[in-house]
């Protein structure tokens, strides 16, 4: 019997961007009397039928993006005389359909840190639950993952994560539901330990996979002040505490380790935190802007972000803290407008963001935005290739629609080939080469522009366009360009990388007891 992980996707690039954490984690989760598990991630290359075999353990982790693949998958690992197990976000909201189109013998919803041991321990003995319940993991018994197991020259960068959940509640994201609001953030020695082992295999480039690294904000503290909130208070202030240490800790390391994160624009308020940031080497941050305009936040209930020229001054002040920017941008949101396109582009160049992504408005399960949508389309909804458009994620890839919201002044099409114009033009060489002018060398310019061009083949034609001819194609150039990509990002191991010391009450800013105090 052997146990196999899989992510799956409909495209292969050869060579991935970030690793696919879960998959780590999961492989963490198994206890070692099953061996090691057999790891596939999809991404890189697709899973081989004849490897699995009669009584393995399959699991598949799926979000809405993939189920289908994932559910392919399922079923041929089935076919094959495997038990499934499906999990993840996707397979959480909808159990029922991994179990009828994806050939699951059983669904983990929630966390599967532990409770994916007991389902490995009851496909061992042939009676699998249908489903297990794996809720919500403290922070403090988060499974750890197993980096050892991951193929090096295959990923460009590694991730670890520090937080699950995130406190806002955008109505395009499914994160505050499924993983909930209340911050669960691990202790800076479970963190290191993990990015430790990492530098030691020669990852130097480290994604901190969260869901928001800025889990509290000053408003927050103040609002807490305000209403003399005491317990709420001590709360948010030992969660911002936790944080300073880590990055404290972060900075400890070798100063050529690089960090990246997922942050809301509210930091940028906190220079503290910016400052923190820097010094711990972290050197970019994903921030949802969303929109530019005032109407379209409201559109996606996150109306503490800023517009304008607020919101270009508020984006400089990560750059002015030696953070980069990703900004994040949403089209098809029902206040947008044609005008709107080239004001996000303008925009984004003269907040000196550092690279971007466009997408179109999807309606995903879980959101807000989802259930308003599925309440429009009525009991009847439109069918492709007959399935229900309210279940958009099991139409063939090569029917589905780029936009599914009906929006009040632009066509879908037009929307799609605006929002392409839109990459073409930021990731334009002229302009990706004047972005990359803060770094000084030639060769590295050079290089900032070959991963500008491998960041858009993957993640904008692939996702945009609407024949699966450019999508092949596409593919294949971001094989091409990955290669050399993933040369810059290598770094020597560090077989003899020691944990830095933990700091010290003095180090961490906290001051000694009084002498009146000691016993």
């Amino acid at each position: 019997m052997k146990v196999h992980l899989v992510n799956p996707s409909h495209v292969s690039f050869g060579t991935a961007v970030i690793t696919p954490r879960w998959l780590y984690v999961l492989a963490g989760a198994t206890p070692r009397f099953y061996g090691d598990p057999l790891i596939v991630d999809e991404t890189i290359g697709q899973v081989a039928p004849e490897s699995i075999g009669p009584g393995d353990i399959v699991g598949i982790g799926i979000h809405t993006g993939n189920a289908l693949r994932g559910y392919e998958i399922g079923k041929m690992a089935r076919e094959r005389g495997a038990w499934v197990v499906f999990g993840g976000i996707h397979a959480t909201l909808y159990s029922e359909e991994a179990q009828e189109l994806g050939g699951a013998h059983a669904v983990v919803k929630g966390d599967g840190d532990h409770v994916w041991a007991a389902a490995l321990a009851d496909c061992a003995r042939g009676t699998p639950q249908p489903i297990y319940f794996g809720g919500r993991v403290e922070a403090s018994d988060f499974a750890s993952a197993r980096w050892d197991l991951v193929p090096r020259s295959r990923y460009m960068w590694a991730s670890v994560q520090t937080v699950r959940g995130c406190p806002k509640h955008c109505s395009f994201c499914s994160v505050w539901r499924t993983d909930g609001q209340k911050p669960r953030q691990r202790a800076s020695d479970a963190v290191i330990e993990e990015i430790v082992a990492l530098r030691r295999l020669g990852f130097r480039y480290i994604a901190l996979a969260d869901d928001n690294f800025y889990p509290v904000t000053l408003t927050d503290l103040e609002l807490a002040r305000r209403q003399n909130n005491v317990p709420r208070i001590e709360e948010l202030s030992a969660i911002r505490a936790e944080r300073l240490n880590l990055m404290s800790r972060l900075a400890q390391l070798p100063s050529d380790t690089i960090f990246f994160t997922q942050i809301t624009m509210e930091a940028a308020e906190d220079p503290t935190f910016l400052d923190a940031m820097r010094k711990a080497n972290i050197k970019g941050a994903l921030v949802g802007v969303e929109s530019v305009t005032p109407e379209g936040l409201k559109d996606v209930y996150k109306d503490f972000n800023l517009a304008g020229d607020n919101l270009v001054e508020r984006l400089q002040t990560f750059r002015r803290h030696g953070v980069h920017v990703l900004g994040s941008f949403i089209f098809g949101l029902p206040s947008d407008r044609p005008e709107t396109f080239d004001a996000t582009v303008a925009v984004a160049q003269r907040a000196g963001v550092t690279f971007a992504q466009f997408v179109m408005l999807t309606p995903f399960p879980g959101t807000v935005d989802f259930a308003k949508w599925e309440k429009t389309m009525g009991i009847a909804p439109q069918r492709i290739g007959g399935i229900p458009l309210t279940r958009h994620w099991l139409i063939p890839q090569a029917l589905r629609p780029k936009l599914y919201c009906p929006h009040p002044v632009m066509s879908a099409d037009e929307i799609r080939q605006r929002t392409q114009r839109v990459w073409d033009r930021f990731y334009s060489l002229p302009h990706i080469w004047k972005r990359s002018d803060f770094i000084r060398s030639a060769c590295g310019r050079l290089a900032f522009l070959l991963v500008s061009k491998l960041y858009r083949q993957m993640y904008a034609n692939t996702g945009i366009a609407t024949d699966s001819a450019r999508v092949a194609r596409s593919a294949r150039w971001a094989r091409w360009l990955a290669k050399p990509c993933h040369y810059l990002f290598s770094a020597r191991p560090m077989p003899d990388l020691q944990l830095p010391d933990p700091l010290t009450p003095a180090q961490l800013g906290i001051p000694a007891p009084s002498a009146e105090a000691a016993p």
